[in-house]
């Protein structure tokens, strides 16, 4: 009996000591699991992945329909002739000189399209443009000069532009706002980099793009990550678009984005149980 009772003893002293590490094999891996599923894969942060096993495909140009002007644009104009003083009535004049290509002084002196889709130029007067593209606005307005004010034969050269590239950029970026930039085209890719670039709790494989169009309102998501969005028609912006980017879960959870900032919040978090637990049992 005396053999039995030290072995049964035993047999529960082993059973507790197993039960033991099994927990604690079960903290650590809760632990791990934690510190891991809190951090943010290097996947989710670069740009442009080649996403699947086949061979590398060219990627291939996506040509983005011609922008048509929309209420509240503001027009470049510039009307050229081989004798300047012939046009210089056409133009916005700033003591005799052209007026400095700034955003102030494009939105000074550039043609607003009213609430009516109308501009209003020197001489020429009112002219809708509400729907049109740049192209349809440049040949317009020649063939509007040649007829009413010039002969056919003349050296007429009309500029017309969008006084800057607008756009509008929120969510999880370094510089959110409403951004210009002085060029005729622009991809998600360099509004984001204009705006600081996405954060790294920022979620690069769904950002929204939101574009009014004469139809309505159109929305799409775009996978910054995956090399095939260079092909999507929502890859290269029309003015006034709107960019937004989501936060990633990480954020949300408050554990870091980090592997060591995931560390550090879990030590700290242990730290404060443990000195609850002792002040409580003192």
């Amino acid at each position: 009996m005396a053999l039995i009772r030290i072995y049964g003893n035993n047999l529960k002293y082993l059973w507790f000591n197993i039960t033991r590490m099994n927990k604690r094999f079960l903290l650590i891996f809760l632990f791990i699991s934690l510190l891991f599923t809190s951090c943010i894969p290097v996947k989710d942060l670069v740009y442009l992945q080649k996403k699947d096993n086949s061979s590398p495909d060219p990627v291939s140009m996506v040509e983005s329909k011609p922008y048509r002007l929309q209420t509240h644009d503001v027009l470049s104009i510039n009307i050229k002739a081989s004798d300047p003083k012939l046009v210089a009535i056409f133009n916005p004049t700033t003591n005799g000189t052209s007026s400095e290509h700034s955003e102030s002084g494009l939105y000074f002196d550039g043609f607003t399209v009213d609430d009516h889709g109308n501009i209003r130029i020197p001489v020429l007067g009112e002219m809708n443009v509400l729907g049109f593209t740049l192209e349809e606005v440049r040949i317009k307005i020649e063939k509007q000069l040649l007829a009413d004010y010039f002969k056919d034969n003349a050296s007429i050269f009309v500029v017309v532009k969008l006084a800057g590239f607008r756009y509008t950029i929120n969510g999880e970026v370094g510089s959110a706002g409403t951004k210009t930039l002085f060029q005729e085209k622009v991809n998600v890719m360099q509004a984001i980099a204009n705006a600081g670039d996405i954060t790294t709790t920022g979620d690069r494989k769904a950002v929204t793009i939101i574009r009014q169009t004469p139809n309505g309102t159109e929305m799409k998501n775009l996978d910054l990550t995956d090399i095939k969005v260079m092909n999507s028609p929502y890859y290269f912006l029309q003015p006034n678009d709107y960019i937004y980017v989501k936060p990633l879960k990480q954020k949300t959870w408050g554990t870091g984005s980090t592997g060591l900032q995931s560390l550090t919040t879990l030590i700290t978090l242990f730290s404060l149980l443990t000195s609850v637990f002792l002040l409580v049992k003192n």
